[in-house]
Parts: C-alpha cells; structure tokens; sequence
C-alpha cells in the first residue's frame, strides 16, 4: 500500500474521523473546510487517461486550512477517487507552512503538490478543461504530490519573480528505488508582471531530478500490481532522469475587469533524458500543449487545447516509439464561483496506444463550504 492511501473497508470510518476531528477544531481556531464534488461521464476511455468509459467520480475533495498561529499555518486535504469500480481515499496534500518570514522567504514541509510546471501546483478542480494535457498525464501522473520540504522565495524587485527549491522522497513519482533518502528535487524560477490596466502575464522555467532508478517497464508491471490492490496509481507512466518545463500564460480583460470577461492563453514545453539503462543519447521524449480560454459572459466561458506528447516506451533493451496528438473543445457553464457545469469533446489521434478514442465528456464540479482563492 502506497502511504497515505487507505482503501474501501476502512473508507467511511476515516471520513467520519476526519469530519469530528475538523467540526472540533471548528470552534477553536475557526478554520476552513470545503468540500469539492467532481462527477463525470465519458462516453469512451482514452489514451493516458485515469477517467474511464462510463459514470464516475472525479477529484473529489475534503479540506481543512486554517492558521495554527503567527508562526505557522496547515492545511490538510483528503481526495475520494473511483477506478475500475473501486473507491479509494488518498492524502493529497497535509503541510504545515511558515508564516511572515523575513526577506520573502517561505517554507513549506510535509506532503503537498509540487511547483513545477504551471498547472501541477493548482488543484485540479481549477482546471479549465476536465483533464491535464496528455504530458502532465504521461511524465507527472497528473498531478505531482510528494512528501518533502520546500524553501521559496519572493524577491524584493519591482515585478513578480520567485525562486524555489524542493526535496522530496520520490515515492509518489516513480515506484523506483534507490540509497538516497531524497528521490526527488526540483528547481523553480517564476517571474510576471502586468503589461497594462487589464493585462498581465506569468513564465516560469522548472527542473526536476529523478534520482530514483526506476526502468519503465518494471514500472508498468508495478502500476498493474497496485491498481490490482488499490484502484489506480498516480505514479509518472514515463520517467527519466532529467525533466525539464517551461510555461507562459497570458490573461487580459477589457479595463481589468475580469468579473465579467477575461481571456487566458497558456502553453507549456517538456522535455526529459536520460532515460535509461539501454537509452541512447538520442533518446528523448518530449511533450507541449497550448489553450485559449474566454469567458465571454460571468457564467459561460468556451476553450479550446491542443497538445502532442512524443514517448519512448521501454521493452526489454529497446525503446518503441509512440505518440498522442490531442485536441480538446469545451464550454462550461457557472452559476457562481462555486459551481461549473462542463461539456468537452475530445479528439485523440495516436501511435502505439490501443485506446485513443474520441471522446465526449460531461462533468460538474460544485464546491461546499469556504474555499480560497486560485492561483495566477
């Protein structure tokens, strides 16, 4: 069993535990607790995909934040997944953060989502498509959490720019092994700023070290394994040893009023080597995707994503190449922030994968109780 997952028998006696533990700390520190419903269905399965054919429950959340003193703040968020019929409860995040650190500095430790890339350290309820581009799919699992520690900081220049670096086991990356105690680290350069009233824009350049020799197809075995014992795996279905990320996003609002319309433009490039022990220098895989989204109105917005991933599938001392073009077209409709209401068609152009269908999906995304704001 995977830390921190706890599987379907004990999956009530933990929920409850969980609700007593925050209704009691409720009156003491006040502190908040959300709840985010995600419900799909999808008239076929697809390439690189987590969510199959059918009804289905999504990223389903329950979390608890609230400052523990002028020191510290913690947050603590549980997410309930179904896969093959199967329902588990996973430990998302669980972190303790510091609070008002001289020179900008911040320091976060325990399990939480990692900074790389732009979207890996947003929830993914924040999305505005119903999943990750193929390449967080493929190289990131989706969405990247780990046990670890992170030291970041806000530089005093007159624009956005953050640095920071992360450790973390690994663990939750790649079933690999190895003698360091740290898996995984990562690097992380952001900088941003507003081009005018009701225009801004944010890039960002990451790298991540995976220390762990970890051989992709004992990994595929592994992931067969564990969704046999415990639903699905989060873990990276490629890996190598170096991968590095870049990001750019663009938002502008006529007279910066994006209460009513905003348009946002995004893309993000990946590229990883070092694949192996029988890899070649050659051998790299590669991954980008773009998006545009508009919201034309407070409660309706349209979007369209396009994204290719090059892939390296390890058999035995050779790799087979494959690859995936994926193109996604959706409109969701909010009655407020606390509801989306989503339809997208996906279409899946592929080589080397059985199941790339074409796709139509339906999902809702409601939010219960307080909830803070996004990130950029």
């Amino acid at each position: 069993m995977k830390s921190g997952r706890i599987n379907a028998p004990d999956l009530g006696a933990s929920v409850v535990l969980m609700l007593a533990m925050a209704a009691g700390s409720a009156h003491a520190e006040n502190p908040e607790l959300s709840f985010v419903l995600d419900g799909f269905f999808k008239s076929e399965g697809s390439a690189l995909s987590e969510r199959g054919k059918g009804f289905g429950l999504g990223h389903t959340e329950l979390s608890l934040s609230s400052a523990v003193d002028d020191v510290f703040s913690g947050r603590l968020t549980t997410v309930l997944e179904s896969h093959e019929g199967e329902t588990e409860l996973d430990i998302e995040e669980a972190f303790v953060d510091s609070v008002a650190l001289p020179y900008g500095l911040g320091i976060r430790a325990g399990r939480f989502l990692s900074q790389v890339g732009y979207l890996n350290s947003r929830h993914t309820h924040a999305d505005s498509f119903a999943e990750r581009p193929a390449l967080y799919r493929a190289f990131l699992g989706s969405h990247y959490f780990d046990d670890g520690v992170r030291v970041s900081s806000l530089l005093p220049v007159p624009f956005f720019w953050q640095l920071g670096v992360e450790a973390f086991n690994g663990r939750e990356l790649a079933d690999g092994e190895g003698d360091s105690a740290i898996g995984v680290f990562t690097l992380k350069s952001s900088w941003g700023g507003d081009l005018s009233n009701g225009s801004s824009w944010q890039a960002g350049v990451s790298y991540l070290r995976n220390r762990l020799d970890a051989v992709q197809e004992e990994l595929a075995a592994e992931e067969e394994a564990d969704e046999d014992a415990h639903g699905h795996s989060h873990s990276a279905a490629y890996s190598g040893e170096n991968l590095y990320l870049a990001d750019l996003v663009w938002k502008w609002s006529p007279q910066g009023n994006a209460r009513d319309s905003q348009l946002t433009v995004s893309a993000e490039y990946l590229h990883v080597d070092e694949l192996g022990e029988f890899a070649q220098d050659s051998d790299r895989q590669n991954g980008w995707y773009a998006s545009t989204v508009y919201r034309f109105d407070q409660q309706w917005s349209a979007g369209v994503r396009y994204g290719e991933v090059d892939l390296k599938a390890a058999h035995g001392d050779h790799f087979h190449d494959q690859s995936l073009r994926e193109t996604d077209i959706m409109l969701t409709w909010s009655r407020s922030h606390f509801s989306q209401l989503r339809m997208q068609y996906s279409l899946q152009d592929a080589e080397g994968f059985d199941d790339a269908n074409d796709t139509l999906s339906l999902q809702y995304v409601m939010t219960l109780g307080a909830h803070g704001a996004h990130e950029f």
